[in-house]
């Protein structure tokens, strides 16, 4: 167990005496206050992880240089004092600072107290890790040092400065939109726009004028001009997320305008002119896609000049771990906060497989924080364990019930625990985004 720092600041020679007596002291590694500055200035710059203090008088410099420098974050107090109130100090307990002692004093307490806070932070620094910063390289918007991301880095930064359109293959979670934004960056013209549109969210009815826009009057509702992707992207990069998810009608006229360069808003006779680069991104396998006959040949082959396959979380070695702490360092720096995580939390990160992939594991992280008080432990994260595996075989189906309330119920309780991501619910039903739209559409008109 690594040596406890404790820093000590005591003036009434009895208490001194009394507390010199103390087998517990023996075991911290001892700082003792000067008489040169204020013990809340010495005791936020001393490194140390508890502190023991006597108060005699306490204010609000005192309180707010405490509370200014973190040391109320990170540093445990054990407050003696003789009783008088004081609007300040009450104000720390409130902030959480650790335990206030009045006189007269239980030392068996203040020794038992001082034990459990020694065995909490030898316990804590031996088992967990410190998380201020990440290891992981980077490039662009994406982080990472297996080889699976080098190769990554250097394909994006070949095809970044061409005009090819890229077509992004992998599972969900696993930063196509990152990967996206990255070609924009690492390319020739990183200001200009980069516009991103998920098809697979859109209702049909809306795409045509979500992708070329439409003028005022158009159909019902059009109550102004709106532009759409193709112009506001105009001179940079437009990002189809979930292009296999497109309606073929859409694909269609979306193939129109690649190979035409040109478009019309709804609505208008105008002919513009097309000044985008196209990144799409598809967590389908494309050939599948085509020979399950949702997803046109022809519009694959415009799209996918230039293929980018992004490994999944499970094949990216140790950046499971490092992901890990790259997101707690974030949200430490962000919180002001300095949040470890335990050393068993950590191999159980490394032994699971990440289905969700990194967004999975950012949600996981982010929900331990919330959890966890200073060290992030395994029992602080969820893991997609809320179905037992006796259970996962067996599901309560009442009796009497049409399929097709069965299919709507399914329908709309993956939805709602999907947080109405139509995209994610498909794919957990096994259904294209196209059928749930018009399942959707069908229950709307009941």
């Amino acid at each position: 167990m690594h040596q406890v720092k404790m820093f000590v600041q005591l003036s009434d020679p009895e208490l001194v005496s009394k507390l010199a007596k103390l087998e517990v002291l023996k075991k911290f590694q001892l700082v003792y206050a000067n008489e040169f500055e204020p013990w809340e200035a010495q005791v936020a710059q001393s490194g140390c992880d508890i502190a023991l203090v006597e108060l005699e008088e306490f204010n609000e410099q005192g309180y707010n240089t405490l509370n200014d420098t973190d040391a109320l974050s990170h540093v445990e107090f054990l407050f003696l004092s003789k009783g008088k109130p004081n609007p300040y100090l009450d104000k720390l307990m409130r902030d959480g600072a650790g335990f206030h002692c009045r006189a007269p004093y239980d030392l068996e307490l203040i020794s038992e107290t001082l034990q459990d806070s020694y065995e909490l932070f030898g316990e804590a620094s031996q088992s967990s890790k410190a998380v201020e910063s990440s290891d992981l390289d980077q490039f662009g918007l994406l982080v990472g040092s297996s080889k699976s991301m080098h190769k990554l880095y250097r394909t994006i930064r070949k095809v970044a400065r061409t005009d090819a359109n890229v077509m992004i293959i992998g599972e969900s979670g696993v930063g196509k939109e990152l990967v996206a934004n990255t070609v924009h960056i690492a390319g020739d013209k990183p200001q200009a726009p980069f516009v991103a549109i998920n098809c697979g969210a859109l209702s049909p009815e809306l795409i045509d004028s979500e992708l070329f826009g439409h003028v005022k009057g158009a159909f019902t509702g059009a109550h102004r001009d709106h532009q759409g992707v193709f112009d506001q992207a105009k001179g940079g990069t437009l990002f189809l997320d979930e292009v296999t998810e497109m309606p073929l009608d859409q694909q269609v006229k979306l193939l129109r305008v690649l190979e035409s360069g040109e478009y019309r808003a709804v609505g208008s006779q105008q002919v513009k002119h097309a000044d985008v680069r196209i990144v799409c991104a598809t967590n389908r396998n494309p050939q599948q896609a085509i020979d399950d006959g949702i997803f046109r040949e022809d519009l694959y082959f415009r799209l996918a000049h230039f293929p980018i396959r992004v490994p999944p979380l499970r094949d990216r070695g140790n950046d499971i771990t490092g992901l890990a702490e790259h997101f707690l360092a974030y949200r430490n720096a962000q919180e002001l906060s300095h949040k470890r995580i335990a050393t068993d939390a950590l191999s159980r990160i490394a032994a699971y497989n990440w289905p969700g992939n990194v967004r999975e594991l950012k949600h996981t992280i982010e929900r331990a924080m919330i959890l966890a008080d200073d060290v992030i432990k395994a029992e602080h994260l969820s893991l997609g364990e809320s179905v037992s595996k006796s259970d996962s075989n067996s599901v309560d189906i009442p009796t009497g019930v049409s399929l097709e309330e069965l299919e709507k119920a399914a329908i709309l309780k993956n939805l709602e625990e999907n947080a109405g991501n139509k995209t994610d619910t498909a794919e957990q039903l096994g259904v294209s985004v196209k059928t749930l739209y018009n399942k959707l559409e069908k229950y709307s008109q009941d």
